[in-house]
């Protein structure tokens, strides 16, 4: 006795060998047994043996007209056995039975499954409505698969032209489109990135890595509304200075500027004016929810996004030649051991003399022409009095961070200006430390201080940046982070520092410069009418936004960067190129910030110098092949190499926090500002 079964869903036939109660012991045609129930058996027969049994069940399977079966099978439970009587117009023979059981079976949008064996025809509309779906999905694979043959033969399909950037960074993966662009590429043996580039979907490497960033953190695109221009209250009295600022040629959001005034009694008041939107500029107005969403202004070579529209910026940057509303910090200051003796801070209107640029000045301004005095440039007696400031506030820094525990700064570290036009890059390698640069660090670190310490002792909350050591004491890595009180920043060897001086494009700045204002218009009352209270629960919203968005336009910042330092390899043809060992595998090219990894390199001795063969490099994925060619002696520039893992050692945040001080460029854009980088000397 042969028998036809279900079993796991599958169906077969096999002789008996034996059976004990309900219970079968059968062969199968390939001669493996099984164990099969009673209940799981829909046929009992004789002939023809098991598999010829199959083979003539799936040819009647085969050739079952579902439609009519449907019909025929009316519109109640059914048994296989009762609808083949009626199907074939007799008691079905063993293999008309087993043939109609695998149409039936396979067949689950006509009959439904009730039980073994039993089936139920489906309803009309139902059918109906998975026929469509059947007819609309071969009709789709159709229009797949004309898309993939777009896409293999060059052509950007005409679907996926205004969804290019859904279909790379965040795709419906069950939409035709998407399924012939991984079904292209696969096919194609590449990615959908760069079948995108070579079909037209995208412009450029550079497009792509904008576009990404651009969609992540831009959705709506990076333009503004229309917003009323804030104004300044009309009645700011007018400061008697003639102020300057110090900036790069390309800088147009200008934060800062400084004066210097010879009192009758010998002192001198120092200066130091920040602009100030926040006297226009009011929290949760309109500009206010634009500023708060962006959180800070992204730079990248060649080009920035503001966090402000450029109308408001106008409005309120220290340019040359206007009385501009500010917030100044004075410090009278006693020459002969440059005590300070008193620090005051006031809204006014400032007149801005001059915007010096370092282009100009960085060639007659070096430190043995502010030491002799030689040279003609303006504001030199203003820029000397400031440069001997500044030494002895850096060498003031420099001890208490040694009271830290903490090593003195190198002042070695070098910088790169970028500078794009027409999609030409050229990088130029910066020494920091500059007096032009020491002169405005130092006076920005002064002022971030003092400004802390003025919310700290009026009893109101800042945004504050702090370095101490992280879990596991002094031997732990130094850790920068953001709190909302006043706490030591390590590194910079200050007992607070809250950013204060760059309100146009840092919205920490902006907040702060709020809380600063309360506390010199009000005194003692600040607490009561400052914007912001301790414990608020929008600051600390405020501080973990930025924390997030500053972190993530600092990463497209280097990733735009190391892309234009690869353009920079491509427009030199460089093939050979002089490096310098950072530590391990790590090596860092000498004419620009551009850092690869070289796998299986020999242990050479950091600060090396060695020379490299690049062998090629991917401007899509931002990656570069080198390998060793040579190893020189010890760098020239040994301490700019082994800086880097210093920084690291003492917070990555750091670099760019030291950088952002010393008004160091590592990103210039040819018609905007200048930003410094975290990696600016990796």
């Amino acid at each position: 006795m042969n028998l036809f079964f279900e079993e796991s869903g599958d169906f077969k036939a096999g002789a008996v060998l034996s059976t004990a109660g309900e219970a079968h012991q059968v062969e199968l045609p390939s001669g493996k047994r099984t164990k099969v129930k009673s209940k799981d058996v829909l046929l009992q027969f004789d002939k023809p043996e098991p598999e010829a049994l199959m083979e003539a069940a799936r040819g009647i399977a085969a050739e079952v007209d579902l439609d009519f079966l449907w019909e025929v099978a009316g519109q109640e439970e059914f048994g296989f056995a009762e609808l083949g009587a009626e199907y074939f117009g007799h008691a079905p023979l063993p293999a008309e039975a087993a043939g109609l059981v695998l149409a039936l079976h396979g067949a689950p949008i006509y009959f439904y499954k009730k039980g073994r064996g039993r089936y139920k025809a489906a309803p009309e509309q139902s059918l109906k409505a998975a026929l469509a779906g059947i007819e609309k999905k071969k009709q789709q694979g159709i229009i797949q698969a004309a898309y993939v043959e777009e896409l293999k033969g060059g052509k950007l399909p005409q679907a996926m032209q205004s969804i290019v950037h859904q279909l790379l960074f965040k795709p419906d993966k069950n939409t035709i489109e998407y399924k012939a662009l991984e079904a292209a590429a696969d096919e194609m043996q590449t990615t959908a990135q760069r079948l995108m580039l070579a079909n037209g979907g995208l412009a450029s490497p550079k497009e792509l890595h904008m576009a990404r960033f651009l969609f992540e953190h831009f959705p709506r695109g990076a333009g503004f509304p229309a917003v009323e221009l804030p104004k300044a209250p009309a009645d700011l009295p007018l400061a008697e200075v003639a102020a300057f600022s110090i900036d790069d040629v390309t800088t147009t959001e200008i934060d800062d500027a400084f004066s210097v005034v010879r009192l009758e009694d010998g002192t001198v008041r120092v200066g130091i004016h920040i602009a100030a939107p926040g006297l226009g500029i009011r929290p949760d107005d309109a500009i206010d929810k634009i500023a708060r969403a962006r959180m800070s202004t992204v730079y990248m070579p060649g080009d920035k996004i503001t966090m402000l529209p450029d109308e408001v910026v106008n409005a309120f940057t220290l340019a040359e030649g206007k009385d501009c509303p500010a917030l100044s910090l004075y410090a009278v200051l006693d020459p002969q051991d440059w005590s300070v003796k008193s620090t005051v801070t006031r809204a006014e209107r400032v007149p801005i003399r001059s915007n010096l640029r370092h282009n100009d000045l960085d060639d007659v301004v070096n430190e043995d022409t502010l030491n002799s005095g030689a040279g003609d440039y303006p504001h030199k007696e203003e820029l000397g009095f400031l440069w001997q400031w500044a030494l002895q506030l850096e060498a003031g820094r420099m001890k208490k961070r040694e009271a830290f525990g903490l090593k003195p700064e190198q002042a070695n570290r070098v910088d790169f200006n970028f500078y794009v036009e027409d999609d030409v890059v050229t990088i130029v390698r910066r020494k920091r430390g500059a007096p032009l640069d020491k002169i405005v660090a130092e006076l920005m670190i002064f002022a971030n201080s003092t400004w802390g310490k003025l919310l700290h002792d009026s009893g109101v909350p800042g945004i504050y940046r702090s370095q101490t050591p992280g879990a596991g004491g002094w031997a732990a890595k130094m850790q920068v982070r953001m709190v909302t009180h006043a706490a030591p920043h390590q590194g910079l060897g200050v007992d607070q520092y809250a950013w204060s001086t760059s309100p146009l494009r840092r919205y920490t700045d902006l907040v702060n410069q709020w809380q600063i204002l309360a506390c010199a218009e009000h005194g003692v009352t600040a607490p009561l009418v400052a914007p912001f209270k301790h414990r608020d629960a929008t600051l600390f919203s405020i501080v973990s936004a930025f924390d997030a968005a500053y972190s993530a336009y600092n990463d497209f910042q280097q990733n735009m960067e190391r892309y234009w330092c690869l353009r920079w390899l491509g427009q030199q043809n460089a093939r050979q190129v002089d490096a310098v060992v950072l530590k391990d595998e790590i090596v860092r090219l000498v004419e620009i910030p551009l850092v690869a990894r070289l796998a299986g390199m020999p242990q050479v001795a950091r600060g090396a110098a060695v020379k490299l063969d690049i062998l090629r490099w991917d401007e899509v994925d931002l990656s570069l092949e080198a390998r060793l060619l040579e190893v020189a002696s010890a760098a020239p520039d040994v301490e700019l190499a082994l800086e880097e893992e210093e920084e690291n050692e003492s917070g990555a945040a750091e670099a760019a926090e030291v950088a952002e001080a010393e008004g160091s460029v590592t990103a210039v854009d040819t018609g905007g500002e200048q930003q410094p980088s975290p990696a600016s000397a990796q």
